[in-house]
Parts: structure tokens; sequence; C-alpha cells
């Protein structure tokens, strides 16, 4: 069974830095898109960063300048590495790929269980 679990959040002080990676386990064929999303209280999912299997990335408008994606495809995983964290990055961050399991016919959407970014004086 495909797994994507994340790691590396936790409180930080506005300015100071943090870096979540998420790895993807179990019977995999083949890894898209893989990304990140978060979610702030009483807020929607939002996109923060995606990275294609070439390296193509994508931000949001927020953390353009601030956040890093990049990811490790021998390794199944991807990073985000955020610098000058603001107070209004608190929330829940997502990790997503797009990935083609052994026992599947197509690639399928997997999302992580999420993991809690803090950011506060």
């Amino acid at each position: 069974q495909v797994q994507l679990v994340e790691s590396g959040g936790g409180l930080v002080q506005p300015g100071e830095s943090l870096r979540l990676s998420c790895a993807a386990s179990g019977s995999i064929v083949g890894i898209r898109t893989m990304g990140w999303y978060h979610q702030a209280p009483g807020k929607e999912r939002e996109l923060v960063a995606i990275i294609t299997s070439s390296g193509i990335t994508n931000y949001a408008d927020s953390v353009k300048g601030r956040f890093t994606i990049s990811r490790d495809n021998a390794k199944k995983t991807v990073y985000l590495h955020m610098n000058d964290l603001k107070p209004e990055d608190t929330a829940v961050y997502y990790c997503n790929a797009v990935i083609l399991a052994a026992y599947g016919s197509s690639y399928v959407n997997y999302w992580g269980q999420g993991i809690q970014v803090t950011v506060s004086s």
C-alpha cells in the first residue's frame, strides 16, 4: 500500500526556518508531480508549491522567494525548505503526490496525514 509520511514540522519564531520532508513508500512504479499544500484553521486547503518529475516548480505568490521545493527521485522524497517564516504561514502542511502503484492501472492522487507548522513569538 502506498503511503506518504511527512516530517520536520514544529514551532518556530518569525524569521526562522524549517525543512519539511515527505517520503513515499510502498509498491510504487512511478511518481509524477509532488507538492505541498497547507490549511489554516477555518480556511480551505491551498497550494504552497509543486514540482514535476523533471524538476519544474510552481509556487504560491505568498511564499515566492522564501520557500523552495525540491525532490530526490531515488529516495521518492519531496522537501520544502521554508525560510523567513511568518505567523501567517501557520497551518497544517500536507504532502501530495501523483503515483502509479504496482497494483494500479493509472496514476492516483495521494495525500500525507499532515504536519503542523506554527510560527509564533
